[in-house]
């Protein structure tokens, strides 16, 4: 059975973006890069919120014809071009990019239908907001933080207003920008 897997850059304080939805307080740079590629190569399918597929929809697509692009950026790009993606959005009537899956209604039914088929993990990329729903349905079992060493006083939480949620610790490692990236399950 497939996990599905929280990756989440947070703040020191647990925000997932700053008040503006903005997210250049992450530390980004070649070893946060090598470690999430770590993480993709752990992904059958990645899962977003509406903002973060959006997002992702108009910015990942354009690298393929860039001739100026990394080959890190290439090869992600042609990576997410051919990967299932799923989108969780009560407010999205359809998805166009392709291979990608909207589920709009049913979430926790659709989520657990996806887990139980053979492959890799669904890894839910940040997406606050839809981390949340999954969260409260209780069909998260692991996070994987990159608790950044910044404090942002405000923003968006996926953690914040709800139930208390007990944590085992898995691995964590150091990077050197100060970023302790974590992996943790659910407490049983």
């Amino acid at each position: 059975m497939r996990k599905l897997i929280l990756f989440m850059h947070v703040s020191l304080d647990g925000y997932a973006s700053d008040s503006n939805g903005g997210l250049d307080w992450i530390p980004y740079n070649e070893e946060l890069e090598k470690y999430a590629e770590e993480i993709v190569a752990e992904v059958g399918a990645p899962v977003y919120g509406r903002t973060t597929y959006r997002m992702m929809e108009s910015y990942w697509p354009t690298m393929l014809d860039n001739p100026n692009a990394s080959r890190h950026d290439m090869e992600h790009a042609k990576w997410l071009q051919d990967v299932k993606k799923i989108v969780i959005s009560g407010t999205m009537d359809k998805v166009e990019w392709n291979n990608t899956m909207l589920i709009k209604d049913n979430i926790a039914e659709e989520i657990k239908v996806l887990k139980e088929q053979p492959g890799k993990n669904l890894v839910i990329f940040g997406s606050p907001g839809a981390a949340k729903t999954l969260l409260e349905l209780g069909l998260i079992d692991e996070f994987l933080l990159t608790i950044c060493p910044v404090v942002l006083g405000d923003g968006k939480s996926v953690f914040d207003g709800g139930e208390k949620i007990r944590l085992k610790l898995l691995s964590s490692r150091t990077l050197k920008s100060g970023i302790i990236a974590a992996r943790y399950e659910l407490e049983k």
